[in-house]
């Protein structure tokens, strides 16, 4: 996934950030979050204007759909933005009647819309903007994301998190009390304390009396990814949702990505470095039994920025991960 992030010069600096916190939120926070994609939160009606359009008339647009920022679009191409700054400096320096082609922002920081909706939290926190036009992969302007669309969003979800979790409470308490979160928080090189997120998951299942085969493969999935994190990233978050019907292992980092996400499956290929080798990790199959050894298994990663991996193992239906 590529995003455009070039000069922000122009673009308005509103305070618009999120008090969400893509490392250390609650897990049922994480889990929404990551699962979630921009386009399922953005705003589709866009209102856009033409780089013929007035900074008068792109003022009106905005006076009559109360907005703060019009995208300037050209057959679903996105050519720059205009936002209220620009007026407020056009009205000011006397070439409010200039076209918008001439004023507009044209260096645009953007986001695609099969992004998880943490990379829209993190870039809200990060730049501070009112909005962010959102492109698919064919580069054309499919939306418009601000920081009350995720907000609202959030909350309808976890509305409905907290009315399913109130089914389970009146179906009994048996199955409240088999529902649980848990987040730990690695460290780039510390092999002291890799492999304390997979024991205490794998403590946390053994009291609810869960099959030993479910436990095993949550184990493998959360020691490998723990692993994976110490070794190859900068340090992140392993969260972990034990439910009544399956656990959830998500693994967050902040960096540095990976290149190639399918040639990292591969079993057998690492990046690791000789020192990390003759320690005995890298030998490249964390991702690779990561994924033999889940029900769903999910991995969104962009060079650079860094990975999140979910996943899921059911435990009403075991199965046989064929690992020696």
């Amino acid at each position: 996934m590529n995003c455009q992030q070039q000069s922000t010069e122009g673009l308005p600096v509103d305070g618009s950030g999120i008090p969400i916190s893509t490392v250390d939120s609650p897990s049922v926070v994480l889990e929404l979050i990551y699962q979630m994609k921009i386009k399922d939160v953005m705003a589709t009606a866009v209102i856009t204007g033409s780089r013929h359009d007035s900074m008068r008339r792109i003022q009106a647009l905005m006076r009559e759909n109360y907005i703060t920022g019009i995208p300037i679009v050209e057959e679903q191409r996105l050519l720059g933005i205009i936002s209220i700054d620009d007026i407020v400096i056009a009205l000011d320096k006397g070439y409010i009647d200039q076209s918008a082609e001439e004023r507009m922002t044209r260096n645009v920081i953007v986001l695609e819309d099969d992004m998880p909706l943490s990379f829209a939290i993190s870039y809200l926190n990060k730049y501070r903007f009112g909005r962010f036009p959102v492109l698919n992969k064919n580069k054309e302007l499919v939306g418009i994301l601000t920081s009350s669309d995720v907000i609202k969003t959030l909350l309808v979800e976890m509305n409905r998190e907290v009315l399913r979790l109130e089914k389970i409470h009146q179906g009994g308490a048996g199955l409240v009390s088999s529902f649980s979160e848990m987040a730990f928080t690695t460290v780039r090189y510390d092999f002291e304390l890799a492999g304390r997120a997979s024991t205490e998951i794998k403590k946390a299942l053994k009291q609810r009396n869960i099959d030993p085969q479910i436990i095993r493969r949550v184990a493998i999935a959360s020691y490998e990814l723990e692993i994976n994190q110490v070794v190859h990233s900068q340090g992140g978050t392993i969260s972990c949702s034990i439910q009544p019907d399956r656990v959830v292992v998500i693994a967050s980092d902040t960096g540095p990505g990976i290149k190639d996400v399918n040639l990292a499956l591969q079993e057998g290929w690492s990046t690791a470095n000789e020192w990390i080798r003759s320690l005995g990790f890298g030998a490249g199959m964390g991702l690779a039994n990561t994924r033999r050894v889940s029900d769903e298994f999910q991995i969104e990663s962009e060079e650079g920025k860094g990975t999140v991996v979910r996943s899921i193992v059911f435990i009403s239906s075991p199965k046989e991960e064929g690992l020696q």
